[in-house]
């Protein structure tokens, strides 16, 4: 059986990206089972390599002769997306230029995905000061992967040995999250949740819902009912789907080892919800996914750490495990 072709965007070329894209493709835990390939600047990458003492990429392919050749692609390579000075910037200092590129690399890796040129996509970070300089203004990869693969429905869910939990609501401001909870979009992420544990566990899991108040509105005691008018009702729903679902629970009580041991899967309502504890337990092996889309997409679950860039320092474990679940989720 082939190896899975999987495309790594190379991220923000001031942050960790590229180091870690390096440490990658000289993997051999990840090219004995997949092909990597890193949609990146392959002179930007080698001058990485000599700062870093990383090995510089052997392969590289043009964009010109890239379609005719990713379908006999059994190597780890670099698209080289030329494009981007690789001496005309500072790595660990965030710009407008580095924001652009870092976009161009998930725009193209969009692109093979949709033409099934590869088998899925895992991202490095990107800086959202960056894009947003650049005018771009997706608040992460989440949305331009959700919007360019026209996805109808789709959530950021980050797994890990230690949980797994999958977001409602990800990038806005806390008082911006109850106006946009509805009952459906509670509903479609567990359903999306429910799908993707069971096709890379391979059981049916035990979903647990969070509650949005403290002690999970303590019936009435705190909040403005969200919990008996919005969360319960998709609790419900889910259940009359056959799905095991419980909750609301309180969330300071909601991750402790004794009730980890009990759930596969979080369905958290708000970003730090999650990403709090999962950080505090799997920082470096966490891997963030993107449920809903037409080709499986995983990222790292860090950002661009520009106070480390380019200095030989950064941990490209995330990166790894992500570029693993990719292949097991297009498998």
């Amino acid at each position: 059986m082939p190896k899975p072709l999987i495309a790594i965007t190379m991220g923000d070329p001031a942050g960790v990206g590229p180091e870690i894209c390096l440490q990658l493709l000289a993997n051999e835990e990840v090219t004995k089972q997949v092909t990597p390939v890193v949609f990146g600047d392959a002179r930007l990458l080698s001058r990485c390599a000599r700062q870093t003492g990383l090995p510089a990429p052997k392969r590289i392919i043009s964009e010109i002769g890239w379609a005719e050749k990713c379908d006999s692609l059994d190597e780890p390579a670099v698209l080289d997306l030329y494009g981007f000075d690789a001496e005309d910037f500072t790595p660990g200092t965030v710009s407008a230029k580095t924001g652009a590129a870092g976009y161009r690399y998930v725009e193209k890796s969009i692109e093979a995905a949709l033409a099934k040129q590869v088998a899925a996509v895992a991202t490095a970070p990107l800086n959202k000061e960056a894009l947003h300089a650049a005018g771009i203004k997706y608040p992460g990869h989440t949305e331009m992967f959700a919007e360019k693969m026209s996805a109808e429905r789709s959530c950021m869910t980050f797994f890990s040995e230690e949980m797994i939990c999958s977001l409602v609501t990800v990038h806005i401001g806390y008082q911006d999250v109850v106006p946009v909870l509805t009952t459906q979009r509670i509903l479609d992420v567990i359903e999306l949740t429910a799908e993707a544990v069971q096709r890379v566990r391979g059981k049916k899991p035990r979903i647990a819902v969070c509650g949005l108040n403290p002690h999970a509105g303590e019936h009435g005691l705190f909040g403005r009912g969200e919990e008996e008018s919005i969360i319960v009702p998709a609790i419900e729903a889910a259940r009359a789907k056959g799905h095991i679902v419980e909750g609301p629970l309180p969330p300071d009580t909601a991750f402790i080892a004794p009730k980890r041991r009990m759930v596969d899967a979080y369905i958290c309502l708000y970003h730090d919800q999650a990403l709090i504890p999962l950080k505090a337990l799997a920082f470096d092996t966490a891997v963030n996914t993107t449920l809903g889309l037409p080709v499986p997409r995983t990222s790292v679950d860090h950002g661009t750490a520009c106070d480390i860039a380019w200095q030989g320092k950064a941990n490209g474990r995330s990166l790894v495990e992500a570029v693993l679940l990719a292949a097991k989720m297009a498998s």
